[in-house]
């Protein structure tokens, strides 16, 4: 019963409190809610150490669900390493963001809903990380989909709110629509949906070609990019990143719990979990390494700009999970999935601090209109400096574990990158450069947002300074939590996570494969090193010595110039009253990808659109429907009615006309 009170309490919660939060009353519905999401949480760890320490891998069926033909897909959950990392994740985010919320969320007739729609997301999540069939994995797929839908358009009323809501569905479905291409894929192909059955004979289908758009794709390869690109729209990559700072219209902590911890990073998992199928299609692999690298350098040039506080770091979150996938493209599967656990707690702990401080400022987002707020709000510029300094990776280079959470985590993948480099890999050393430039420019953005938010001189209106105050417990102490884990949870389970491929991972990340072997090997040489091994130092297989300190470097240099920019001699007054050249609105713009999707795709589709409403359903349709035959129709019932005089003589007449007619024609009849 553990999984099942695992998975199924927030749905329970959603539905008490969806189904009858008005007659329960605001306090209930969030007791409720927040209560079964907290016994989720605490059963999740107790999942997560059973499952770890003890390999406890198995699958719980629930009921028979789909069974058509030769069509089988159960409802069941799958249990293993993976899956209780995700449940850790899913339940302790959400937990604490229905407990920031009491707090956030004080001054909203709304709030029933809002924690319906909060429970009702953690349990789609939890149906797509539990899965043990890619049917399932849709089924949470679509559900999440769903609620972030509803969570960003919470705000009904504001038409930016409703906006953003229809662009993130609609940019959604288009990798959505990759992804369902992929599970018909799969099924065609291995006669099954189930992930043990699709895994074991992948080696049997290696060689296997298949028709697509008129070309002909490796099987493998095909399914493998058809899946990917649906973690592209999911998890916000270049060219489908488009809907995720829109997003940042929803509340704050919508913002911590679907586009930072959770949703956004089911793309990953997905790679994570179907890692047989991508590490025999070699091409699909080296395509996302690049797309990852670039996403993770894009985003961080457009984030270096920015002015709306969660913008900055919804930007953020586009980046890092481009390192997540560039890892995943190189095989280093572990290495990914440990970044998106550390990147959980920092990236939660930056959204609800930036919702701590629209809070303390009457829900000003701009940063241009902040500064000098640091002693009004104490905690929340310390947990912040924390979640700063473990987003930009600080550690003492050399020791492996040794710093805040990302410093552990991304060096991982950084190193990886570098391994990759070594064996010859184009793309694992164009992703190594990109994402010591995207660390560069993550300190500085980063940086600069502690500058212009908490320090210098205060740029917004008076009233609004003297109103500033620090937020309440309910807020408080999620922030707490989150800043502990920004703290220890690269330190704690570094070695977890790096080096326990059988001890912890077990057969859920097996590793292998040529774009893995050489990662594998430098990675987890670690394990047997000792302590006089100074160049191994922190368990690395012989690294050159600048590429350890490298991300390090980079981190202090965007501190520095940070620092020059936005605090030395007035630096903010002089950036905000300054004109910007080219670059600055280039960047400023987001490389104008929403305006080229707006000249072409936009303003095609309205076109055509055009064409459909005025040429088929109003000129055609119309014209001779409502318009034509149902008009004429109504014309000559209109006059037929006239003769319903209700006169009952008329009656009488119009029947002895009848009667004389019939007389008539039978006497002719007969006559003839």
């Amino acid at each position: 019963m553990l999984y099942q009170i695992i998975v199924f309490a927030p749905l329970l919660g959603a539905l008490i409190v969806g189904l009858f939060g008005r007659k329960l009353g605001e306090k209930p519905s969030m007791t409720i809610t927040t209560g079964l999401l907290f016994l989720s949480a605490i059963l999740s760890w107790v999942a997560f150490v059973s499952v770890t320490q003890n390999h406890h891998n198995t699958t719980v069926e629930l009921f028979r669900w789909m069974d058509v033909g030769g069509f089988k897909a159960n409802w069941a959950l799958k249990i293993d390493s993976l899956t209780a990392v995700m449940l850790v994740v899913v339940n302790t985010v959400s937990a604490l963001v229905h407990l920031y919320s009491w707090g956030y969320m004080s001054d909203d007739p709304g709030k029933p809903r809002f924690f319906a729609y909060l429970s009702f997301f953690t349990f789609a999540m939890l149906m797509l990380v539990t899965a043990n069939n890619f049917i399932q994995m849709f089924f949470g797929w679509e559900g999440v989909g769903l609620a972030s839908y509803l969570l960003i358009g919470f705000w009904y009323k504001k038409p930016s709110a409703n906006a953003a809501a229809i662009k993130a569905f609609v940019v959604n479905r288009v990798g959505d629509v990759g992804l369902a291409l992929g599970v018909m894929t799969i099924f065609f192909v291995f006669g099954s949906v189930n992930f043990d059955t699709v895994f074991s004979a992948i080696h049997d289908k290696q060689d296997l070609v298949l028709p697509f758009l008129g070309m002909e794709f490796n099987a493998i390869e095909l399914i493998a990019a058809l899946l990917f690109l649906g973690a592209m729209g999911k998890s916000a990559q270049f060219v489908l990143h488009v809907w995720l700072p829109d997003a940042m219209e929803g509340p704050t902590p919508v913002s911590a719990l679907i586009h930072a911890a959770t949703m956004v990073t089911a793309g990953v998992f997905l790679v994570c979990r179907a890692h047989p199928i991508f590490q025999e299609a070699p091409v699909t692999s080296g395509f996302i390494t690049v797309m990852g690298a670039f996403t993770a350098f894009f985003a961080a040039t457009v984030g270096l700009v920015q002015n709306d506080i969660k913008r900055v770091i919804a930007y953020s979150t586009c980046s890092q999970l481009g390192y997540m996938f560039f890892a995943a493209g190189l095989g280093a599967y572990n290495a990914a999935m440990f970044h998106l656990f550390t990147h959980a707690f920092f990236k939660a702990l930056l959204f609800l601090g930036a919702g701590s401080v629209i809070h303390a400022l009457h829900h000003e987002q701009d940063m241009r209109k902040m500064g000098g707020i640091w002693k009004m709000v104490p905690v929340t510029w310390i947990v912040m400096i924390i979640g700063t300094l473990a987003i930009t990776g600080v550690g003492i280079p050399g020791t492996g574990n040794f710093g805040f959470a990302g410093f552990a985590s991304k060096d991982l993948i950084i190193e990886s990158a570098y391994d990759a480099a070594q064996s010859g890999m184009a793309s694992g050393a164009f992703a190594f450069w990109a994402g010591i430039i995207a660390a560069l420019m993550t300190s500085f953005y980063s940086w600069r947002l502690i500058f212009m938010t908490f320090h210098g001189k205060h740029r917004g209106e008076k009233k609004v300074l003297d109103h500033a105050h620090e937020s309440p417990l309910t807020m408080l102490i999620p922030l707490g939590v989150l800043a502990t884990g920004a703290l220890l949870a690269g330190f704690v389970f570094y070695k977890s996570f790096a080096y326990g491929v059988n001890d912890f991972w077990g057969h859920a990340l097996p590793m292998g494969g040529e774009h893995a072997q050489l990662a594998a090997d430098n990675l987890y040489a670690a394990a047997e090193t000792t302590a006089s091994d100074a160049d191994h130092s922190g368990g690395h297989h012989v690294y050159p010595k600048w590429v350890l300190w490298a991300p390090f470097i980079v981190s202090v240099s965007g501190f520095i110039i940070a620092w020059f920019t936005y605090m030395y001699k007035d630096g903010v007054v002089k950036r905000i009253n300054g004109k910007g050249g080219p670059l600055y609105n280039f960047l400023l713009n987001k490389w104008y990808i929403d305006e080229l999707y707006d000249v072409t795709i936009v303003r095609f589709t309205r076109w055509l659109g055009d064409i459909f409403w005025k040429v088929g359903d109003i000129g055609i349709i119309d014209r001779f429907g409502p318009n034509g035959v149902a008009a004429a129709a109504m014309a000559g019932a209109k006059r037929l009615s006239k003769l319903q005089s209700g006169y009952l003589y008329h009656y009488a007449f119009v029947m002895l006309i009848g009667v004389a007619a019939i007389i008539g024609l039978v006497m002719r009849t007969v006559g003839g």
